[in-house]
C-alpha cells in the first residue's frame, strides 16, 4: 500500500471500505430494532435451532458413545439405578436417534423429551449442577437443555417433516 492508497483510504475513497461506511437508512434501522416477528423469520429460527442442536449433539456426543459403546458401558454413570449399560443405551437413544428426529423435524416435541431428561441428568449428576464452563462444568449440558426446552414449546417450525406429514 503506497501513499496514494493511504490518502484514498483516509478520504473514504476506497471502494470496499466505503461499502461499510455508508449511512444506514431509517427503514433499515427500524427493521433491526423492530419487536415484531414474521412467520418466515420464526420458521428460519426454529430450523436453525433444530439443525444446530441436532447436529452438535449427534456428532459431538451421541456418535462417539455409539461407536465406543463397549468402552463406555463399564464406566458410565448410573444415576437412576437401572444399571450402567441400560443408562448408556438410553443416553445413546436420546443423543443419536432423538437428535436425528430433531434434525428432520419429525416428532420434534416428542423427541425433545428424552433429550431434556438426558441433559438434566447430565447437568445435575455428571456436572454436579455446576453451570460454569471449563473442566467439570455443565455449561454445555445446560445450553442444550435450554434449547430442547425451547423446541418442546415452539415445535419444529414450518420447515419440518412434521409439517409436511400433518398437511
Amino acid at each position: 500500500m503506497d501513499g496514494a492508497d493511504l490518502t484514498k483510504l483516509w478520504r473514504g475513497e476506497n471502494e470496499i471500505l466505503s461499502l461499510f461506511l455508508q449511512p444506514i437508512s431509517i427503514s433499515t434501522m427500524r427493521r433491526l430494532f423492530s419487536t415484531s416477528t414474521s412467520d418466515s423469520a420464526f420458521s428460519f429460527a426454529t430450523l436453525t435451532l433444530r439443525l444446530g442442536l441436532g447436529f452438535l449433539m449427534l456428532l459431538n456426543h451421541g456418535y462417539n458413545k455409539l461407536i465406543h459403546f463397549s468402552s463406555y458401558a463399564g464406566k458410565f454413570a448410573d444415576p437412576y439405578h437401572i444399571g450402567r449399560t441400560p443408562s448408556l443405551a438410553l443416553t445413546i437413544f436420546a443423543e443419536v436417534f432423538c437428535s436425528v428426529f430433531i434434525i428432520l423435524g419429525l416428532f420434534t416435541r416428542l423427541a425433545a423429551i428424552p433429550l431434556i431428561i438426558a441433559m438434566t441428568t447430565a447437568f445435575v449428576f455428571a456436572h454436579n449442577a455446576n453451570y460454569r464452563g471449563g473442566p467439570g462444568g455443565g455449561e454445555m449440558a445446560l445450553l442444550f437443555l435450554m434449547g430442547y426446552i425451547v423446541l418442546l414449546f415452539t415445535g419444529p417450525g414450518k420447515v419440518s417433516l412434521d409439517r409436511f406429514i400433518g398437511k
